[in-house]
C-alpha cells in the first residue's frame, strides 16, 4: 500500500517532520483507522498534544503525523493543516465548532428527481461547499423516476447558475459517463445529500461493485434510512476516494460568511449598491436589493434563504460567545466562593 495513492502531496511531505505521515480513513469512538507507509491500521490520540497542548482533533480525510507501533495502535501526534473542510455546530453546545470531513477536492451535492428535490436545501449545501473551499458539482439522481427534467433544471439553475449539473440514474446507468472526469487518482470526493437520495447507490455504481450498503425509500415521503453508521473514506478501483459520513445530513451553518457571498452572489451584487452599508433590505430608502426584487431582476425567495442562513450563522457565533461568557461567569463565582470561605475561616 502506497500512502501517496491517498493524496499525500509534496506540500504535505514538507510538513512531515518529527513523525510518519498517515491519513485518517475511518473514525470510531476514540479510535481512528489510518493508512501509512506501514499499511492500514488503527491509531489513538497522544494525550499530551491533543488534550493539553490544543492540537486540532483529527477527522475523516485528515493527514496526520503518527508514532508507528507495530504491535498495537499507533499514536497520532499532530494534525496537518487542512486544504478544505466541512464543519458544523457540535451537538454539545460547549464544544463549539466540529470539523467532520477534511481535504476533499470535489463535493457532489445530491438531490433526487422526486419529492426529495428541495431548492432551499440545495442553497444550504451550496453555501457550505463554497465555504469549504472545494469544487461544488450538483448531481440530480434517480433520473429513471421522471421523463420531464426541465422543471428541475430550471429550478437548479435559478439557485446555482454557475455550478455544473448532471442528471444521472444509478439503476439504469443514464448520465454516469459524465462523472468519470471527477474520478481522478489521488482525488477525494464528498457525497452530500439527505437520506434516500441515493448516495450509496451512486458510490457502488461508480465503483462497479457493492462496497456500500443501500436501503430503499419510503414511498410516502421519498425518505430513506441513512445507511452509513460511521465516517469512512473509501478507495475506488480507479484511484479516486470517496468520503461518506452520517454527520453530513446534519450539516449546520458555522462561519459561512465567505460561502454565503459566493452562493448568493446575485444578492451580494445588489447589496453593494444599497444606499446604507448596514441595509437590512426591508424598508430602507435606497435599497438596491428591494428595487431588484420589485423590477423582477431578483427572486424574493432568494433573499429569504439568504437572510435565514445568515441569521443561523450569526446564531452559531452568538451561542459560542454565550458559552465563553458563561464559563467566565462560572470562574468568577468560583473565585468569589473561595474568597468568602477563606475570609470566613480567618474570622473564626
Amino acid at each position: 500500500m502506497n500512502i501517496l495513492d491517498y493524496g499525500l502531496t509534496d506540500e504535505y511531505m514538507n510538513q512531515c517532520k518529527g513523525g510518519t505521515p498517515a491519513r485518517i480513513i475511518s473514525v470510531h469512538k476514540g479510535r481512528f483507522g489510518i493508512v501509512s507507509e506501514y499499511g492500514d491500521g488503527f491509531a489513538q490520540l497522544k494525550s499530551k498534544e491533543y488534550y493539553y497542548e490544543g492540537e486540532d482533533f483529527p477527522t475523516i480525510g485528515d493527514f496526520v503525523l503518527i508514532d508507528h507501533i507495530d504491535s498495537g495502535d499507533s499514536r497520532i501526534t499532530a494534525t496537518l493543516p487542512r486544504r478544505t473542510f466541512f464543519s458544523r455546530r457540535a451537538p454539545d453546545v460547549g464544544r463549539g465548532e466540529q470539523v467532520i470531513a477534511a481535504n476533499f477536492d470535489t463535493v457532489f451535492i445530491m438531490q433526487s428527481l422526486n419529492d426529495n428535490f428541495n431548492p432551499k436545501r440545495l442553497e444550504r449545501y451550496l453555501t457550505a461547499v463554497r465555504q469549504s473551499g472545494a469544487e461544488p458539482v450538483i448531481i440530480l439522481t434517480k433520473a429513471d423516476l421522471t421523463d420531464d427534467y426541465l422543471p428541475y433544471i430550471l429550478e437548479t439553475s435559478r439557485v446555482a447558475e454557475d455550478v455544473e449539473t448532471h442528471i444521472v440514474s444509478s439503476r439504469t446507468g443514464y448520465g454516469m459517463e459524465y462523472l468519470t472526469k471527477y474520478l481522478q487518482p489521488g482525488r477525494t470526493l464528498v457525497f452530500l445529500g439527505s437520506s434516500g437520495v441515493g448516495k450509496s447507490s451512486l458510490v457502488n455504481a461508480l465503483a462497479g461493485e457493492e462496497i456500500m450498503d443501500t436501503s430503499g425509500i419510503r414511498e410516502s415521503d421519498s425518505r430513506g434510512r441513512h445507511t452509513t453508521t460511521h465516517r469512512e473514506l473509501v478507495m475506488l478501483s480507479c484511484g479516486a476516494m470517496v468520503i461518506d459520513t452520517p454527520g453530513m445530513r446534519e450539516l449546520g451553518m458555522w462561519d459561512v460568511s465567505e460561502g454565503l457571498g459566493q452562493a448568493f452572489a446575485d444578492i451580494e451584487k445588489f447589496a453593494a449598491m444599497c444606499k446604507f452599508r448596514d441595509c437590512r433590505h426591508e424598508h430602507e430608502p435606497g435599497c438596491a436589493v428591494r428595487a431588484a426584487i420589485e423590477n423582477g431582476e431578483l427572486d424574493e425567495s432568494r433573499l429569504e434563504s439568504y437572510n435565514k442562513l445568515k441569521t443561523e450563522a450569526k446564531y452559531s457565533d452568538d451561542k459560542e460567545s454565550y458559552r465563553r461568557q458563561k464559563e467566565q461567569w462560572a470562574k468568577s463565582i468560583s473565585v468569589y466562593s473561595r474568597k468568602m470561605k477563606k475570609e470566613g475561616k480567618m474570622k473564626r
